[in-house]
């Protein structure tokens, strides 16, 4: 018999608090009934970035409401879902636990299962979520608080081939922007200078381009970028319009080829599985970036892979990418009792060393 699921769910991993339906009927498309999120950038944009305590705060207050308005959008009643996918690791711990509370009391009330979502494998199942893409596929996974490179096998089997050992990108271009007097987020910020400066005026270093294989560095370029910005102040008093442009523009052009090279390398060792189909999927909230979007789909067209992206509204935090793997785990079987844990720190491949290195909570990435 075909079975048709309709999942909730639930996102408050950072700093966006977030409720979806989505609904998925056995051999078929998904379909997103209703997405719902509530940004926090004006709460956290005097503190040039964001305040866990506060994000916690906010999440607990506008959780409910979200759900609220997910079901009314999705003109439904609770008694209409199968199941509750809640985001239980890793981001905030604060706003992961606030999450995971609003889901265990929902759980209680109405008897419905309960699934603990990673919030990365939210993100490395979106191309599915969208697109409907076969496995396996290569994701890079490139957001605020996180990059990796992965072979995604099915909805619980991800190996990892490389990720960044510092910085992520994301937390690069938001270190740039504050650097450099720019708004918050910094990725959209950074991307709009950069589209007015010239690339090749600063000369930034490409991070672990000498080394083989696919991890990444980002940590570097930010404080050379810091030291050439101390420079040119030293120099003219201050900066120009044109000197902070040049400077995003070089920035960007530095974690552009980084990408490119270190991607190369990941089809390279993806077409080594002898895919029937090879894609190469980019998801998190720096794949809204313009710049590297159009490098990945050049790279992947080198290799003959094809390559897809999810729209922008799903690079960034979102609960209908919760709600999906929420899904894909129910339909295989998973569920998680009402001891289900918040956890600050959850690797996709936990097969793998650790990245950044580990602590009494595990490996962090």
């Amino acid at each position: 018999m075909v079975q048709t699921l309709t999942v909730l769910g639930l996102e408050s991993s950072c700093d966006d608090t977030a409720a979806a339906i989505v609904r998925q009927t056995e051999g078929a498309q998904a379909e997103i009934l209703s997405s719902i999120v509530h940004g926090q950038t004006e709460l956290h944009s005097a503190f040039g970035g964001v305040v866990p305590e506060i994000a916690a705060r906010a999440h607990a207050e506008k959780l409910d409401v979200c759900v609220v308005q997910a079901l009314e959008k999705a003109d439904m009643a609770l008694s209409d879902i199968d199941a509750i996918a809640v985001t239980a690791g890793p981001g905030l711990i604060g706003g992961v636990i606030s999450g995971v509370m609003c889901a265990k009391g929902l759980s209680a009330a109405t008897g419905l299962p309960l699934i603990g979502v990673n919030h990365l494998a939210g993100h490395a199942l979106t191309p599915r979520l969208t697109d409907g893409i076969a496995f396996p596929y290569l994701m890079l996974l490139v957001s605020g608080g996180h990059c990796q490179y992965l072979i995604a096998h099915s909805s619980e089997d991800f190996t990892r081939l490389g990720g960044t050992i510092d910085d992520a990108p994301g937390e690069a271009f938001d270190k740039t922007a504050r650097l450099l007097g720019l708004l918050q987020p910094g990725g959209p910020s950074v991307e709009a200078e950069a589209k007015l400066g010239d690339p090749k005026r600063f000369r930034f270093p490409r991070p672990l381009l000498d080394r083989p294989g696919c991890d990444l560095s980002f940590s570097g370029l930010k404080t050379a970028l810091m030291r050439t910005r101390d420079q040119i102040v030293a120099e003219k008093g201050g900066l120009t319009r044109q000197d902070r442009a040049d400077l995003c523009a070089g920035f960007q052009q530095a974690v552009v080829d980084t990408l490119a090279e270190k991607t190369r390398r990941a089809i390279a060792l993806y077409l080594q599985q002898d895919p029937d189909d090879p894609v190469v999927a980019v998801a998190g909230g720096v794949a809204a970036n313009s710049a590297i979007r159009t490098v990945l789909e050049t790279v992947c067209a080198e290799f003959g892979a094809h390559f897809t992206a999810p729209p922008l509204a799903l690079c960034t935090d979102n609960a209908a990418m919760i709600a999906y793997a929420g899904l894909e785990r129910f339909r295989g079987g998973a569920s998680d009792g009402l001891d289900l844990m918040a956890r600050p720190r959850w690797p996709l491949d936990q097969s793998s060393p650790a990245m950044l290195g580990s602590g009494k909570k595990g490996a962090k990435a």
